[in-house]
């Protein structure tokens, strides 16, 4: 029996916005929770400026006067500044900036990507303030940067782009990202979808980018978290209101809102009320990630954890790990007492795409259990000889992009298509397969049946190496196994999985990270959970 999962519609972590955050290295803090689309944020403005009367310009000079302050916090006495200006609000933005940093006496000028009588609106109006006070105005084509010398701001393209990069943004993005200075992008770095995470073309590399009103969900995942940096947004002191009107299906989830939903162990305890979890996999030389992944249900809090794999792998599995039960098979029909005593099942670390191993998927996929399918698993479900039709409630899929992409039969893009698009393709993953999915890279998606898709901008890459799924596998299967729902097992799962991997980059470095140091970190945040 299921614990009540305490907000069944939603991921938990879906807060109310209305704050000023940062965002380091995926860690969020104060409540950053709803991600919008570019049309999304559109409308927010127009629900500010319309239905709330504040003028443009308004939140215009409020978003300049973010961003500044957000560059005078990184960059505290920057020698000079370089502002590179399209043609839009989002150059208007930068013209403010470019105002204010002239005000304060630094070394402040414009380059210009365009004619200046292009400009209307708003960002004429900001052009106007920043000729005022003095700012320097030169045309992109004679004004190479201050290399090596000060900071250069982005407020180029902004999220109105259709279409890649062109002339002449494509030479100011080179000399932006050329510079050798530090660069913070104004609301997204141009180039950026703010849609997707994609990659326009070409797009700016920056250090620092400040997001406003509503934040982008394509700075948080597929390429977006390279390109964007250290994120910080700014509600620009809109009225909560606005955001009741406008949707967003996006929630980014926070690790400690979703600790919160773990209930506390009662006092007469015993290991028959955590469920026992079994691991199918393990095929001839891949004993190791099977191994990974019981290892890490165990320490999840799993009452029990077995093993179903290849003979030859029980006794160093026994040798490493002797709480783990571990049995070799080498049938579909050994495979069946063991599947009796399980409350899930995880198959796939190690599983391998032998005839040993089909066998072993059949039985798993007719014992009528719950599933966590990782790895070899998802690439067998697409032989239909196997699953002729693999659509199902209860099972937790969890592929990487070139998984995900033989799941949609897109063999020949290798996953570049997923990564063009991660929210359109985890949304087809779920419709198409059912149950909940994970789409793990760069700020992994999370999309059951009723819920928002869950964003974890958690992770680092350091966990680009052998074995992170698999223990990612068992950290899932040990949460479900406990009586959690499948959707909150999951977020949980992938939140605790990628700030494991944060801590333990922070402790000994991201390069050389293995997958079984972030076991130890993975059961010191579970044990921190406020109850």
């Amino acid at each position: 029996m299921e614990k009540t999962d305490p907000i069944p519609a939603t991921f938990p972590g879906d807060g109310t916005p209305g704050t000023s955050v940062s965002v380091t290295n995926g860690l969020t803090r104060k409540g950053l929770t709803r991600l919008y689309r570019a049309q999304d944020v559109r409308e927010l403005d127009r629900q500010a400026i319309e239905v709330q009367g504040i003028a443009g310009i308004h939140l215009m000079k409020r978003a300049g006067r973010a961003a500044f302050n957000a560059l005078l916090a990184r960059w505290p006495e920057p020698d000079a500044i370089s502002v590179y200006c399209g043609r839009g609000n989002n150059a208007g933005d930068g013209y403010i900036i470019a105002a204010l940093a002239a005000q304060r006496k630094i070394d402040v000028r414009v380059l210009q990507v365009g004619v200046t009588d292009k400009l209307s609106g708003d960002a004429l109006t900001a052009y106007q303030f920043a000729c005022r006070e003095g700012v320097e105005m030169s045309p992109l084509s004679e004004s190479p940067v201050h290399r090596h010398r000060g900071v250069v701001v982005d407020a180029l393209l902004g999220t109105g782009m259709h279409g890649d990069v062109r002339a002449p943004y494509i030479h100011a993005i080179e000399q932006i990202n050329g510079s050798g200075c530090p660069v913070l992008a104004v609301d997204i770095p141009s180039g950026l979808c703010s849609d997707t995470g994609r990659v326009l073309g070409t797009a700016v590399k920056a250090d620092l980018t400040v997001t406003f009103i509503g934040a982008k969900r394509g700075l948080f995942t597929g390429r977006g978290p390279n390109f964007a940096g250290e994120v910080t947004f700014d509600d620009l002191g809109v009225p909560p209101a606005i955001y009741n009107q406008v949707n967003a299906p996006v929630t980014m989830l926070d690790l400690q809102r979703l600790l919160g939903a773990v209930p506390p162990r009662p006092a007469d305890a015993h290991k028959g009320m955590f469920g026992q979890v079994l691991i199918v996999g393990g095929d001839a030389g891949f004993g190791g990630a099977a191994l990974m992944a019981a290892e890490a249900a165990a320490r999840v809090g799993a009452g029990l954890v077995s093993v179903a794999t290849r003979p030859e792998h029980v006794a160093a599995m026994l040798t490493r790990r002797p709480e783990i039960m571990a049995k070799g098979v080498t049938s579909g029909l050994e495979l069946e007492a063991l599947l009796k005593s399980a409350a899930i099942v995880v198959v796939g670390p190690g599983l391998g795409r032998s005839s040993w191993s089909e066998q072993m998927l059949r039985g798993v996929l007719n014992c009528g259990l719950p599933l966590v399918v990782d790895a070899d698993a998802l690439n067998l479900l697409c032989v239909e000889r196997i699953a002729p039709h693999p659509h199902r409630d209860d099972w937790i899929l969890t592929p990487h992009p070139g998984e995900a992409a033989r799941l949609l039969g897109r063999t020949e893009t290798k996953g570049t298509d997923v990564q063009a698009d991660r929210f359109g393709a985890v949304e087809q993953l779920q419709q198409f397969y059912g149950g909940t999915v994970i789409l793990k890279g760069a700020g992994s998606l999370i999309k059951g049946p009723e819920a928002n898709i869950g964003l974890a901008a958690v992770g680092n890459p350091g966990m680009a190496s052998g074995g992170m799924g698999d223990v990612l596998s068992g950290v899932l299967g040990g949460l479900w196994a406990q009586g959690l729902s499948r959707d909150l097992s999951a977020a949980l799962g992938v939140c605790l999985h990628g700030v494991a991997g944060d801590k333990a980059a922070r402790g000994g470095g991201q390069v050389g990270l293995l997958a079984t140091d972030l076991i130890p970190y993975i059961r010191e945040l579970l044990n921190s959970a406020p109850n």
